[in-house]
C-alpha cells in the first residue's frame, strides 16, 4: 500500500484547535507581549498537541525580515574566540535576536560557503570573524549581498561594512617598547599569518617600536605560523636552535605564547627569569597560567558587545554611515616578563 505523506501543521489548524485568531496564533510564535498568558499557553498547547513547527523561513519571507543572526568564526576552542561570543549572543539576545553559530576553522573555502548559506535562509544579518587567508573573491561576495554585516576582530580592505577590533599596532608596541626597556636586543615574533589584517598591524607596532630605540630587528626572529599552541611550540623551536636565539619573545597571541611557554619548559629554560616572553590579547587563562603571562588586552568580549550593537542598528537603519570601531589595547605585566 502506498504510504501517504504526511503534511505540515499549519497555523491555521493550530488557531482553530485552541479556538482563537490565526492573527493571535500568530502573535504567539512570534512571542508578541500584548497576548495574555493564559491565551498563550492554550496556544502553545494546541501547537504540542498537533506536532506544529513554525516555518521561520516562510515567515521571514513574509515579513522580509529574520530576528536570526548568523555568527561566523574560525575556531571556537581559541579562548578569544569564546570570549568574543559571549559579548555577541548575551548582546543579541537580550535584543531579541537568536544566534546562528558557523566556524570556519580557518578556510576561506568553509567561510564563502558559510556565508552563501545564511544569506540563503535569510538572516536579518552576519557578524564575520574572517579567516585569515581571506581572498579578494571573499571581498567581492561579501560586498555583493545586501544583508547587513559586520567583520570584527580582522579587517578586510575594501569590504563595505562596519568593523570593530582593537588597535594592534599600538598594543604591539606598548609589548615590544616594554621588552626595549628592559634592554632586550633580540626579540623574536612568533605567530598568525603574514597575509592577515591582524599581523600586519602587529608587524607595524613591532618595527616602529625598534625604529624609535635604533635596534635591528633580526628578520630570521620572525616566525609566521598558524597562532594555536603547536604553532608556538614549533616556531619556538625554529629560534631557539640558531646560534643566535633571542632573548625575548613578543608571541602574536596568548594562546601562541602558551606553546611557546610550554616548549621552554621542556627545554629548561624558564620564562621570566630566563627568558621573557609576552602575548596578545589577555583571555582569562592568562593571569592565572604559571607562570602568569604578561600580555597585552585586547577585549574580545567587548569587541563582540559592540559588533552586536553595531550590527543591530545597522539592521533597523539601513542609511546609518559605516562606522570603524578600534579599541584601545592596555598592557598587562605579569611574571613572565616582569618590570
Amino acid at each position: 500500500m502506498k504510504k501517504m505523506n504526511k503534511q505540515r501543521v499549519t497555523l491555521q489548524e493550530v488557531a482553530k484547535h485552541a479556538g482563537v485568531s490565526t492573527s493571535t496564533a500568530s502573535l504567539v510564535v512570534r512571542n508578541n507581549p500584548r497576548i495574555s498568558e493564559a491565551t498563550r499557553n492554550k496556544v502553545l498547547q494546541s501547537m504540542e498537541d498537533l506536532g506544529y513547527v513554525y516555518d521561520r523561513v516562510a515567515a521571514n519571507m513574509r515579513s522580509k525580515s529574520s530576528n536570526i543572526v548568523g555568527v561566523i568564526v574560525t575556531d571556537i576552542s581559541n579562548t578569544f574566540i569564546s570570549e568574543f561570543l559571549i559579548g555577541v549572543q548575551t548582546t543579541l539576545e537580550s535584543l531579541g535576536y537568536t544566534v546562528l553559530l558557523g566556524t570556519t576553522f580557518d578556510s576561506v573555502d568553509k567561510q564563502e560557503r558559510l556565508i552563501s548559506t545564511m544569506v540563503e535562509h535569510r538572516v536579518g544579518g552576519i557578524i564575520l570573524n574572517p579567516a585569515s587567508k581571506s581572498s579578494a573573491r571573499t571581498v567581492k561576495q561579501l560586498n555583493q549581498i545586501r544583508t547587513p554585516k559586520v567583520l570584527a576582530n580582522r579587517e578586510l580592505s575594501d569590504v563595505q561594512c562596519d568593523y570593530v577590533g582593537v588597535d594592534y599596532e599600538q598594543g604591539t608596541w606598548m609589548a615590544v617598547h616594554h621588552l626595549l626597556q628592559k634592554g632586550h636586543r633580540r626579540i623574536a615574533f612568533l605567530g598568525g599569518i603574514k597575509t592577515s589584517s591582524t599581523w600586519i598591524e602587529r608587524m607595524k607596532g613591532f618595527k616602529r617600536a625598534h625604529d624609535e630605540e635604533n635596534v635591528t630587528i633580526d628578520e630570521s626572529l620572525i616566525i609566521d605560523i598558524v597562532p594555536t599552541r603547536e604553532g608556538g611550540k614549533e616556531a619556538l623551536a625554529q629560534v631557539m636552535d640558531q646560534p643566535e636565539p633571542p632573548t625575548a619573545i613578543f608571541c602574536f597571541s596568548d594562546l601562541v605564547a602558551f606553546g611557546v611557554i610550554q616548549a621552554l619548559s621542556a627545554r629548561g629554560i624558564q620564562p621570566g627569569e630566563d627568558i621573557d616572553v609576552v602575548g596578545f590579547d589577555n583571555v582569562p587563562e592568562a593571569e592565572m597560567y604559571h607562570p602568569p603571562l604578561t600580555t597585552v588586552s585586547s577585549f574580545p568580549r567587548s569587541i563582540g558587545v559592540k559588533a552586536a550593537n553595531l550590527l543591530y542598528h545597522k539592521m533597523n537603519e539601513q542609511d546609518e554611515e559605516l562606522q570603524r570601531l578600534i579599541l584601545k589595547p592596555q598592557l598587562h605585566i605579569r611574571e613572565t616578563s616582569p618590570s
